[in-house]
């Protein structure tokens, strides 16, 4: 029986199996605002209701994303700025570096790349599919969000593997398959990792070169901008990770929900029209970012708790997602279900995921034409699962299928 003493969301041992989801409801249920002690550290203040997440992330005045970043990390000033991407930002200088590239994401400039991304699913699934077995993530999920996001963004496809390794090194620090031990040259890399010095020197050489010859990507327009070094390298990386890996997560989790529930599969099979909500429910099922972290600015009165200031706040989304405020029947995988006013994008505010029509593009489409070509698709071992209370990952999914 799951109480408040034995819960413990600092210990990224317990996401490693699964989402513990009996201790987010029993937070809901019993601490709304739980205080989070930390053994490294002066604690946190989980927030775990789906209205009371969307307070903290519409009132910046009183959470801030830049007094203390977005991670649970306790950082020095000089480490706060050194890492410091939009997303550790407060306005004015989130809107105006969100700004710059916002337009290449509206529903409108999405929509141009439908017949793009539909392609690059089409070459991915049609390779994959040329064995009856094999690592769904390495072959399909990460394959069709980097594919797209190498062309958005500028890299060439043939790097494309190279910046997702990057990437599972540089968010994935807590694994022990990426772990790298601590060292007092990288304490101003963001997450301590030295895969961003490797991410920095790739940005770094494709922005030159776009300087000597522009193309119509985004590394072509964020080398033309009044940009110092350091905001360069941190968008850089924010991009390449971001647009990769919470998609590719989804993708996976969709999968197994699928597979775990053949009924909703074959609910897609018999009716087309329900891809789109699919999609949105794979979202809210999957919540491929766990939480993100506020600091207060002030003492703060949220869902009957006192927050003092400086405090660390932390909002789960995946708890949000299941909320049963919220969401008729949130544990159950419902590819029909609307509405769906998910928060795996965030709950609104300044820092609603900008990339969020393109994954929603991208998650649909595959599954369009994933079930056209296959007759049966059944998992073939057990899902490999990062151990991150940050992003809830899947490194590895075997799977058989049938044509």
């Amino acid at each position: 029986m799951t109480t408040l003493d034995t819960i413990d969301l600092s210990d990224h041992d317990a996401f490693v199996d699964a989402v513990p989801h009996d201790w987010f409801r029993t937070l809901r249920h019993e601490a709304p605002v739980f205080f989070n002690p930390e053994p490294d550290g002066p604690g946190f203040y989980a927030v775990t209701r789906y209205a009371d997440i969307r307070d903290v992330h519409r009132n910046v005045d009183v959470y801030s994303s830049e007094l203390g970043g977005t991670s649970l990390e306790d950082l020095d000033a000089d480490q706060l700025e050194a890492r410091k991407s939009m997303l550790d930002m407060d306005p004015p200088r989130h809107d105006e570096l969100r700004g710059l590239i916002a337009r290449r994401f509206t529903p409108r400039a999405v929509g141009v790349w439908e017949d793009a991304v539909r392609l690059v699913t089409d070459r991915v699934l049609d390779k994959a599919l040329e064995q009856e077995e094999f690592d769904f993530v390495a072959d399909v999920s990460s394959e069709i969000p980097m594919q797209v996001f190498a062309e958005i963004l500028g890299v060439p496809q043939e790097d494309r593997r190279h910046i997702i390794e990057l990437g599972d090194r540089l968010l994935g620090n807590q694994d022990p398959e990426y772990y790298v031990p601590p060292d007092p040259s990288h304490r101003l890399l963001p997450f301590s990792s030295p895969a961003a010095i490797e991410m920095f020197e790739f940005g770094r050489k494709m922005a030159a070169a776009r300087r000597k010859h522009p193309g119509s990507d985004i590394v072509t327009q964020l080398a033309f901008e009044p940009l110092t070094q350091r905001e360069f390298d941190v968008y850089f990386v924010l991009l390449a990770t971001a647009g990769n890996e919470t998609t590719r997560h989804t993708i996976t989790h969709g999968l197994i929900a699928l597979c775990e529930h053949p009924d909703q599969l074959q609910r897609l099979r018999d009716d087309p029209g329900l891809f789109k909500p699919a999609a949105d429910e794979m979202l809210r099922w999957a919540t491929p970012v766990h939480h993100f972290r506020r600091t207060t600015t002030r003492e703060a009165e949220l869902a009957g708790a006192t927050i003092p200031a400086g405090a660390k706040v932390t909002t789960w989304f995946v708890s949000g997602n299941r909320d049963e405020e919220a969401f008729e029947a949130p544990d159950t995988f419902d590819v029909g279900r609307t509405p769906n006013k998910h928060m795996a994008f965030g709950p609104g505010g300044i820092h609603l995921c900008m990339g969020s029509h393109l994954a929603r593009m991208e998650v649909k489409i595959a599954f369009e034409e994933l079930l056209k070509r296959v007759k049966t698709i059944e998992l073939a071992g057990p899902p490999v699962r990062l151990r991150s209370n940050f992003f809830n990952g899947i490194k590895r999914l075997p799977v058989r299928v049938t044509r």
